[in-house]
């Protein structure tokens, strides 16, 4: 295996039986129509050893692109350390501060008490100076988000362009080059479901979905998009193909800058061989509670604004409540209880605990963080699922009381979990885990003078004046959070030993009592 890696690398070619691909069709999503081809993914099953290969290629190029700087620093699509949930933070903070800037605005304005554009602004917005720039532009009521959608982004990948774009936006020359030529070339596949399967046909187009360079290439295929938003000075954000424009807005405010960077993304797409589907695009208006969501048109969004949107598996309303999500979550997590039900007299328990973990855990802690500072009711609710997973695993009755169960399964409460993520994504930040748009929301505590303070690895948290949203924020929370942890825990040199005593501490404060 070695010999054979070794010796595609250096010669630049490809083999063959590489090549070939068995998709496999699999719905995009639970319960859609079978009969419509549009709502299947096509997954394509590659030689094991053409994985090998590809694994070998894709550490040497993201050593390359990641030593140049290469990557769009907002593109978090199959990135390490760029997950969704962090994805988020970043942006949801952005929302919950753009939600109160009017009202800052007007407090500073009413009051003299210094230019809104300046130091005031940046307090809140503790973001990179090319996201500064437009937000000391924007005045806006309100937070317009757009949700493009790209038809079939992966299969219509020209390989030439792709080829071009290799070599000059990234410096990909020589034999390396030779290598994806040779990758590209002579390409096929057959579809396969059940035990039907169709003829080999030639695959001209496209990356290949279930491959290890598949989404880096796509990734790299649509690097000129982050160079449009910012000509038209529109904050965006990337995950692979899934993109995202928000802008400030006032209700007299010209949308006429959007209008323009969407038009030019969608000339750009045309001539690369990718299509923008209008149809599924989505736009969404964030309004504060005291303010009136102004009456947009978006000559590029078809269905209009919409009342809430899905943004990459959590569910936001126009008042950022997230409240669908959670009723979304509860729901899911009940009746996949009523089926584990079933299967329970025949699991053992440590099979049991694992399928409880797969089916209800991992849908409670996904993207957790971003529901720091909803109500007590709406969490409460997401505590019953948990209290009712305990009580199924271990058969604790309904009258017995879940906290000693909670204690002995070593489960963290709901709140706990948010605070623990959160508190994670802060000391990954800190420690260059973490992609640098998150990173640069926080930032350390300089004293002004020489306190005892100055070593207690203390952060800096911005000032906010709106309790409801402002303290919400990533930027806002995460540094308080941070600050009432022991001096032990921040001082906690990996992130194993961090989560250990991270862990250990909420299990005190949550069970000290039992």
């Amino acid at each position: 295996m070695l010999n054979i890696i070794n010796n595609s690398l250096s010669t630049g070619v490809v083999p063959r039986a590489f090549k070939h691909a068995v998709v496999q069709p699999v719905l995009k999503k639970p319960g859609l129509d079978t009969s419509v081809m549009s709502n299947f993914r096509p997954i394509s099953k590659l030689p094991f050893l053409s994985k090998l290969l590809e694994r070998a290629v894709f550490n040497q190029i993201m050593s390359h692109l990641d030593d140049h700087g290469l990557m769009d620093p907002f593109q978090s699509g199959f990135r390490s350390l760029h997950s969704t949930p962090i994805s988020k933070l970043p942006f949801l903070s952005k929302l919950l501060e753009r939600a109160v800037f009017n009202q800052i605005i007007s407090y500073l304005d009413d009051h003299g008490l210094m230019d809104p554009f300046q130091s005031g602004f940046r307090s809140l917005h503790s973001t990179e100076s090319a996201h500064l720039h437009i937000l000391t532009l924007d005045s806006g009521f309100n937070v317009l988000l757009v949700l493009l959608d790209l038809s079939a982004s992966f299969d219509t990948v020209d390989h030439a362009i792709l080829l071009t774009q290799l070599n000059q936006l990234v410096g990909i020359q020589g034999t390396a080059l030779d290598w994806f030529r040779s990758y590209f070339c002579d390409r096929s596949f057959n579809v396969m479901m059940g035990s039907a399967a169709s003829p080999s046909a030639a695959l001209t187009c496209g990356v290949p979905q279930g491959s290890i360079l598949g989404p880096l290439l796509f990734n790299l295929y649509i690097l000129p998009l982050g160079d449009i938003f910012k000509k038209h000075h529109i904050d965006y954000h990337l995950f692979a193909d899934d993109c995202q424009l928000y802008a400030s807005v006032k209700p007299n405010d010209s949308l006429q800058p959007l209008v323009e960077c969407c038009n030019d993304v969608k000339s750009w797409l045309s001539e690369n061989v990718l299509l923008l589907n209008d149809a599924k695009t989505e736009a969404i208006i964030f309004s504060p509670k005291t303010s009136q969501s102004p009456q947009l048109t978006l000559p590029f969004i078809t269905s209009g604004l919409k009342t809430y949107v899905t943004n990459l598996g959590v569910v936001m309303d126009a008042k950022l409540k997230i409240d669908i999500h959670v009723n979304q979550v509860v729901k899911t997590c009940f009746y996949h209880l009523t089926r584990l039900s079933k299967v329970k007299p025949i699991l053992k328990r440590r099979h049991l605990h694992s399928v409880v973990h797969a089916f209800i855990t991992s849908r409670l802690d996904y993207s957790n963080s971003v529901l720091f500072g909803i109500s007590f009711s709406t969490l409460a609710r997401l505590q019953l699922v948990q209290n009712a997973a305990a009580r199924f695993l271990t058969g604790t009755r309904q009258r017995e009381h879940i906290t000693p169960v909670l204690a002995n399964l070593h489960w963290l409460p709901i709140h706990l979990r948010i605070e623990f993520k959160i508190l994670v994504f802060v000391f990954k930040s800190l420690n260059n885990l973490a992609p640098g748009y998150l990173s640069e929301l926080i930032h350390p505590y300089v004293p002004t003078r020489s306190l005892l303070s100055a070593d207690q690895h203390l952060l800096h948290v911005p000032s906010s004046r709106c309790k409801s949203r402002g303290e919400h924020a990533f930027s806002v929370c995460a540094p308080k959070l941070w600050n009432h942890l022991p001096l032990l825990i921040r001082l906690s040199f990996s992130l194993s030993l961090f989560k250990s005593r991270l862990k250990t501490h909420f299990y005190s404060l949550a069970f000290n009592s039992v």
